[in-house]
């Protein structure tokens, strides 16, 4: 079978040998987190809590402000010090909770216990995973069960992973393929449950063959999900260019991948998923990588949100 792909494109260096074979390490809990009341698109959380509050791992710090938005969690226990503006990615100030971690790491009860999910509602799937805080973490930051709610009239037949990580210098992408595999395929299963589509599609550049074996492997079971092989290019992953490469379907100028049938999500969004749904974790880490030629030892390292970056380079 021949490698999918899409017109034009670019190809950059990629970088990755600095840590493709990094196994992904779990970073301690620091002792001040960061944690933006907005930390996708949309309307920004309501605070629910207070300064001098003490706080769980886990526990929401603020409340949706819309259908379009989601709570965010405490990502270390301990005391709230502050609600005030910090510095945000998305340009400007936005207020944030500011946390002293107690050095605990005391979680709130019930979460990280797996349960079956195998007889949940699609509404129930959903609203567990907003409770989650879940926004798409390929770099849009769209809010995940919104994503999964299409309007009637623009059914959904085709669900696509992004495994393609077509950025170079990433691998964290890659990693979480090799070392969750059983859970990125569990969550894309809910993905495709919750969207009512007939089959899905998961595409991975030709750089990472082990990802794309240990994927296949994992969807043995599951005749309605294939495994596709991508050419390496950029921006392979970007949404417009993987629905072409795997369906030959163009979305319309202006228009969103429901126009055509089909909706994208990452694959570090599906591992959320089933976190979220299975095991009731709410999104308070994720695996990022950190590399380049000024880091001494660069990894790809599972941190928690709201990490000062000082501690990523560290």
């Amino acid at each position: 079978m021949g490698k999918k792909t899409f017109r034009g494109g670019a190809h950059p260096p990629e970088h990755k040998e600095l840590t493709e074979h990094s196994e992904i390490v779990d970073l301690p809990p620091p002792s001040r987190v960061v944690i933006p009341l907005v930390q996708h698109l949309g309307a920004a959380a309501k605070p629910t809590v207070e300064k001098g509050q003490e706080v769980l791992v886990g526990q929401p710090l603020g409340e949706p402000g819309g259908f379009v938005s989601v709570p965010c969690h405490a990502s270390v226990s301990g005391k709230v010090v502050s609600i005030e503006p910090m510095p945000h990615p998305f340009g400007g100030s936005m207020d944030a909770v500011i946390i002293e971690s107690d050095g605990e790491d005391r979680w709130v009860e019930g979460i990280g216990n797996e349960e079956s999910v195998d007889d949940l509602p699609v509404d129930e799937i959903k609203k567990r995973i907003q409770d989650g805080g879940l926004a798409g973490m390929g770099g849009a930051a769209f809010p995940t069960h919104v994503k999964l709610s299409p309007p009637k009239e623009k059914p959904i037949d085709t669900a696509i992973l992004n495994g393609a990580e077509c950025e170079p210098f990433l691998t964290s992408d890659h990693r979480l393929m090799l070392e969750e595999t059983e859970d990125i395929v569990k969550g894309f299963e809910l993905i495709i449950k919750a969207l009512g589509a007939r089959r899905g599609f998961i595409g991975v550049e030709s750089n990472k063959p082990d990802a794309a074996k240990k994927l296949a492997e994992a969807c043995k079971g599951n005749s309605n999900i294939k495994v596709f092989i991508l050419q390496v290019k950029y921006p392979q992953g970007a949404e417009k260019q993987l629905i072409w490469a795997l369906t030959r379907r163009e979305v319309p100028s202006g228009g969103l991948p429901m126009d055509c049938g089909c909706l994208v999500q990452n694959v570090g969004t599906a591992k959320a998923i089933w976190d979220a749904v299975a095991r009731r974790k709410p999104l308070i880490d994720r695996v990022i990588t950190v590399t380049g030629p000024g880091i001494s030892k660069p990894g790809n390292y599972r941190a928690r949100i709201g990490a000062p970056f000082s501690q990523l380079i560290d």
